[in-house]
């Protein structure tokens, strides 16, 4: 394989590569779907190029529930073939191909009625955990078990006593979402695709009714650039029609889009040991364990405004609140949140108006010859979507193409991550950490833990926490810029760490420290520097405005009243 490096020299690079010969596959798109897609024609040895507006996961890939799961909420709306392929995937994350950034998470669901419901619930989870095991795939996760109120309580102490009468406990798995894209990303790259971001789709091309390439405008550099392709893949989520417009194609279906919110606060606000399914008159509501802190979420809202920003409104946050807080003996309060983030879900439209009826089936279509859209669908099952994208593509190959074989192809940093995390304090006696700071790093970066590592023993500094963010390296703000493709400090401190949403400050504190860390890396002067972090401090001032107001429409006024850093035009 290649080298899995994203720095400034390899996005240059590959933008030339993709620009001087036709690709098989070009994607439009680096979310969990688009970059999926990208590994998947790669090791099919299609040659292949991908290509993001923003940066990887910049859109709802980054802003998820962080769950990878079956989906217990499907199967009571007796969508067993959905359930059943997202516990095979789940399974084949944990096992198989991202050890490293999947991992196992318990969950407690309080029973509030005696006798029926825990006959009820008990029943979805044993079928949950029969379809998991019938998967192949689910033997690494323990199987759901009966708890009395009491026991519950030791479990969980957080709960008020009158909140439950017992209890079920069932595992599903976590991962931090954008961190899993860019590893995607850079996996897919290893096998020999090209990958740009902030490189953005602005026409295609067309030879008759057939699309043969994109237009894309390098963002960094201001410049425009042909990239012809046999094949284009539309992978753009909640922004699939805005892309489809290029091409005057409205397409055969309709995506729309539905607003979830999180909250996160201090893993001391809730005193428990597990994290809490609960039931709303809508949905569910996760309370999810998240290292030092809670992730509480989500709503589901139809949303038609901006869709590269949306966001939370004070009526949103005291909606989760309101729910969390009826069954938590010490309620929260607006004091405890760190950190809110916002996030669309790319739903396929159908009769229903509600959008938590909407289908999270995904569909591939070839509305003109040389492009296909893959949409819907959930963050769990993006690489059978990647898939069905690839198989359809190859439709309009005029050769034989190999089948997929992602299902045994595991994420750059797997390959023995497990015999690192048996010697992670031997790794710690090595390098001078702390056991606990290994731990962090081989969860973050897997066997590729030591390219960060590399960057310490070079510059010892780089081996001290980050001011105003003690769980992160300075190395890996360093490593950020350097191998994972980040070209702003926001990308940084949103997707490739989580410091905007895990410090009361919003990551303000560390801002100036980690551009200085990045400058180098990136070529930035004095005035560019000051520039990345007077946008980054905007930004947080923006979004704690638009928490502050009562709707979606004020809420979204608040938040663009911050440009972006880099004009998408």
């Amino acid at each position: 394989m290649r080298t899995a490096t994203l720095g400034p020299a390899e996005r240059a690079t590959a933008l030339a590569r993709m620009a001087e010969r036709e690709l098989d596959v070009l994607v439009v798109g680096a979310g969990v779907v688009g970059a999926g897609t990208a590994l998947d024609a790669a090791t099919r040895g299609l040659v292949t190029g991908l290509v993001e507006a923003r940066d990887w996961a910049a859109g709802t890939s980054s802003r998820s529930s962080k769950l990878i799961h079956g989906g217990l909420r499907y199967l009571e709306m007796l969508d067993f073939a959905l359930v059943r392929e997202a516990l095979k995937e789940r399974g084949l994350l944990l096992q198989r191909l991202a050890p490293h950034l999947v991992k196992p998470v318990p969950f407690l669901y309080p029973l509030q009625h005696r006798g029926w419901e825990r006959l009820y619930a008990g029943s979805g989870v044993a079928l949950y955990d029969a379809m998991s095991v019938s998967s192949g795939h689910g033997r690494g996760l323990p199987v759901h078990r009966h708890l009395t109120r009491r026991h519950a309580l030791r479990v969980a102490p957080c709960l008020r006593k009158d909140a439950l009468v017992g209890a079920l406990q069932y595992y599903d798995a976590q991962m931090d979402d954008a961190r899993y894209v860019t590893t995607l990303v850079r996996t897919a790259v290893a096998y020999g695709a090209e990958a740009a971001n902030r490189a953005r789709v602005v026409g295609f091309l067309r030879e008759g009714e057939r699309v043969v390439g994109a237009r894309v405008r390098d963002l960094e550099a201001g410049r425009d650039l042909e990239i012809r392709a046999r094949q284009i893949v539309n992978a753009t989520g909640v922004w699939t029609d805005d892309t489809q417009q290029l091409i005057a194609e409205r397409g055969q279906f309709h995506v729309r889009a539905s607003k979830g919110i999180h909250l996160v606060v201090p893993k001391d606000r809730i005193h428990s040991t597990t994290g809490l399914i609960l039931r709303t008159e809508k949905s569910v509501l996760f309370v999810i364990p998240w290292g030092r802190h809670w992730i509480i979420g989500t709503t589901d809202t139809d949303w038609d405004l901006d869709k590269a920003h949306p966001a939370a409104s004070s009526a949103d946050i005291d909606y989760l609140l309101e729910h969390v807080n009826s069954v938590l003996a010490v309620p929260l309060t607006r004091d405890d949140v760190e950190g809110v983030y916002a996030g669309l879900r790319p739903l396929l439209a159908g009769e229903s108006d509600a959008t938590s009826k909407l289908s999270r089936e995904h569909t591939v279509a070839h509305p003109v010859p040389g492009l296909v859209v893959v949409a819907g669908g959930k963050y769990t099952t993006y690489r059978v979507m990647a898939k069905d994208a690839v198989d359809e593509a190859v439709h309009g190959l005029d050769r034989k193409v190999a089948d997929c074989v992602t299902e045994d192809v595991p994420l750059v940093g797997a390959e023995g991550y497990r015999a690192l995390w048996n010697g992670r304090a031997r790794l710690a006696q090595r390098t001078g950490l702390h056991v606990a700071r290994v731990e962090h790093l081989l969860n973050r970066y897997g066997s590729l833990v030591d390219e960060v590592l590399d960057l310490v023993t070079a510059d010892p500094s780089l081996g001290r926490p980050l001011g105003g963010a003690e769980d992160y390296l300075r190395a890996e703000v360093v490593y950020a810029a350097s191998h994972e493709g980040a070209r702003h400090l926001d990308d940084v401190l949103t997707r490739r760490t989580r410091i905007s949403i895990e410090t009361f400050d919003r990551g303000t504190r560390g801002a100036r420290e980690a551009a200085e860390l990045m400058a180098p890396v990136l070529g930035w002067d004095g005035a560019q520097t000051d520039k990345e972090v007077e946008h980054y401090e905007k930004r947080v001032e923006a979004e704690r405005e638009s928490q502050l107001q009562p709707d979606d429409r004020t809420a979204d006024a608040a938040r663009l009243g911050a440009p972006e850093i880099q004009p998408l035009a």
